[in-house]
């Protein structure tokens, strides 16, 4: 829990038991996780408003980052060390198992730069690769 703590502290964020069991709850997950997932699993009854709040500010502060998925839900998980309030810099691609559908940060490889026409100003770009991941091979 010091590990929790402190990165509330670092984030200006109030300890409360329900951020720290949220956040706990990330810490101990493979794999990105759905506003159900966290309802669910996060070690006490939540009610739907309170996950959203708190996702949303854990995403503020750079603490999880979202996901893209192809049906325009959201998926959650942790961002790195580097990501502050304001500024994500989770340019890695995710890769979505085809088999067990579980959603994968991979931290070593980057979205590509992508040149755009004169007069273009990325400010966001996403990259998903679906598959078979090693456990499901």
């Amino acid at each position: 829990m010091d590990n929790i703590t402190s990165l509330f502290k670092k984030n200006g964020l109030s300890i409360t038991d329900g951020r720290k069991k949220i956040l706990s709850y990330f810490l101990n997950s493979e794999g990105a996780l759905t506003h159900a997932d966290v309802e669910k699993n996060a070690g006490e009854h939540f009610d739907r408003v309170t996950v959203y709040r708190t996702l949303q500010t854990f995403v503020d502060k750079g603490i999880i980052h979202q996901i893209p998925t192809t049906d325009n839900s959201i998926l959650y998980a942790l961002c790195k060390d580097d990501c502050g309030a304001g500024h994500h810099h989770d340019d890695h691609v995710h890769f979505i198992c085809e088999e067990c559908e579980k959603t994968i940060c991979l931290d070593g490889v980057m979205v590509p730069q992508v040149k755009l026409p004169r007069g273009f100003k990325p400010r966001h770009s996403e990259m998903v690769v679906k598959g078979i991941c090693d456990d499901c091979k």
